[in-house]
């Protein structure tokens, strides 16, 4: 044997596993296809969202918040609907996912030094009965240090795991194959890579120098999802969404190409809920890509009023940040794969942050000066940026040429100026009172009442048209790849299971590739904050239970 365990995937739930299996005093191989810059996976690049219940910074905002609201929230929102087959043991992990996220998830990473901005987000607000899709109150946990401060402490994990000899990096190894032995996976195989000095995230070198064949009591599986592989996910679109977008953009690195679940699923694992899937719809170019068709999404808030791109307000109630599944469904059904976000320089000032630690460099950096600054006024440096250089941004001082410069970026005349005033001047008329039929407008004051938004998230009600709070902003939005909601079902061991939902024999997975937790614990929508915690949650998990059962 080369190792007890051999872990594929050295982003966040592979460094969490290793950790654990580190900790339990087994020998431990890591591997991954990029160089070693790319320590740390997708977890690196993200805001480090997390989802917390009843959690100090919730209670010091004036939050309730319950166990059992959360669960309320989750089952609405999940929809699981296979309880019976692909949903068996993922609506099993959210429970307990929930029972994590309101009892000992906090606690756990505070232990190890991760700490919290004291702001609570609302993610994912619904609009629908209180048994519907969307979190109930603010739950969205900001990690001090965004993404990379949240990894930092399980690599520094498994770097003090591989000073004392228990693990060993093995960068630049792409696996091919599990192989087995009597029906037991008893390793891996594949291809070593040559050696990559490529940066974090860019995209690195496929040539093959020489094969490798490694052995192990078991193998974890931690490689991610589909988002870097867009015939993979035209290929899995769902029906139920209509025709696949021609034109995405990508919210992860090109590595994130789902090829370990295709090779675990020949192997003898079950693939489920592969037509599930989180795609954003606030997606643009990047102006400074680092990998591929590079893209980032908008964080709105609610004011940004959504049009189509033949220029039709969206239906009550997909307001910017209530329901992005809902979202993109709708837009399927539109003909176009974009849309429109038409808003004012006060709204973008208030309201607009970017997914992305490196779109976040006060929060990243822990600069509490420069959080400060948020609360002053003007756009933050990566918006100002976006807004000055962003191949999707159109800044006018009037409509008419708001308008033209909205078909002159997306190739057409869909837009019709006197349709678009009409529309916009029909909301601006419900502002002259305090009460409204627009339900949006509703949603943006009753916003207001939760300290938090209307400290830094949600502008005060204003007309669009009003020039005080111009210049007039368009914002052409992109569908953006990002989230595998399914994935290879587990037990809640981590153990991988065959298609008679027996154990696959030294087979365990954890994160994305497992649909975070049983092969799609989120089921149809996610209430966010739950990817990066569901790899720690998973990636715990499989290492505790790995470490437990080999000898």
């Amino acid at each position: 044997m080369d190792a007890d365990v051999i872990v594929v995937g050295a982003g966040l739930a592979g460094l969490a596993a290793t950790a654990e299996l580190a900790d339990a005093g087994k020998k431990v191989l890591l591997l991954d296809q990029e160089p070693e810059a790319s320590l740390g996976g997708q977890a690196f690049w993200s805001f480090g969202g997390l989802l917390f219940v009843d959690s100090p910074e919730q209670r010091r905002m004036g939050i309730k918040d319950s166990r059992d609201l959360a669960w309320q929230d989750w089952l609405g929102s999940a929809g699981f609907d296979r309880l019976d087959d692909e949903d068996k043991w993922a609506r099993q992990w959210a429970e307990a996912y929930v029972d994590f996220a309101a009892g000992e998830k906090r606690a756990w990473l505070h232990a190890q030094g991760v700490r919290f901005f004291p702001v609570v987000g609302w993610a994912e607000r619904g609009g629908y009965n209180a048994d519907g899709h969307g979190n109930s109150v603010p739950r969205f946990h900001i990690t001090w240090g965004t993404g990379p401060g949240l990894v930092a402490p399980f690599e520094r994990r498994v770097r003090e795991a591989v000073a004392k000899g228990l693990v060993e990096f093995r960068f630049r190894h792409r696996v091919d194959e599990l192989t087995l032995t009597g029906g037991v996976v008893d390793g891996v195989s594949g291809k070593v890579l040559e050696p990559s000095e490529v940066a974090r995230g860019v995209s690195s070198s496929r040539v093959e120098v020489e094969d490798f064949a490694l052995r192990a009591q078991a193998v974890i599986v931690t490689s991610g999802g589909i988002g870097g592989n867009h015939d993979l996910v035209r290929e899995q679109w769902p029906a139920r969404m209509g025709k696949p977008p021609e034109t995405m953009i990508s919210g992860v690195p090109a590595h994130v190409d789902g090829r370990m679940l295709a090779i675990t699923e020949k192997a003898g694992g079950r693939y489920v809920n592969r037509d599930r899937m989180w795609h954003y719809t606030e997606g643009i170019q990047n102006w400074d890509p680092i990998w591929p068709m590079h893209g980032i999404r908008i964080l709105p808030g609610p004011s940004s009023l959504w049009f189509d791109a033949t220029g039709k307000r969206l239906p009550v109630p997909l307001f910017p940040g209530f329901d992005t599944l809902g979202t993109l469904e709708h837009i399927m059904t539109t003909g176009y794969d974009y849309t429109w976000f038409v808003l004012t320089q006060k709204i973008i000032e208030k309201e607009f942050a970017l997914s992305g630690q490196e779109q976040n460099p006060d929060l990243t950096g822990k600069d509490i000066r420069g959080v400060l600054g948020r609360a002053r006024g003007g756009a933050t440096a990566p918006v100002q940026a976006f807004m000055d250089k962003g191949a999707d941004f159109i800044v006018r001082d009037n409509l008419s040429d708001l308008v033209r410069g909205m078909n002159e970026v997306a190739g057409s005349n869909l837009i019709e100026y006197a349709e678009l005033e009409r529309q916009i001047v029909a909301r601006d008329r419900e502002l002259d009172n305090t009460f409204t039929k627009d339900l949006q407008v509703t949603a943006l004051r009753g916003a207001r009442n939760y300290r938090g938004d209307k400290l830094i998230r949600v502008a005060p009600p204003h007309k669009i048209l009003d020039p005080k709070a111009g210049p007039l902003i368009a914002v052409k939005l992109n569908i953006l790849t990002r989230k595998s909601l399914g994935g290879l079902q587990t037990d809640l061991d981590s153990r991988v299971l065959r298609a008679d939902g027996t154990p696959l024999p030294g087979v365990y997975a954890a994160g994305e590739v497992a649909g975070f937790g049983g092969g799609g614990i989120h089921g149809y929508r996610s209430l966010e904050g739950t990817f990066v915690g569901g790899c720690l949650f998973t990636g715990r998990t499989a290492g505790r239970a790995a470490a437990k059962a080999i000898s």
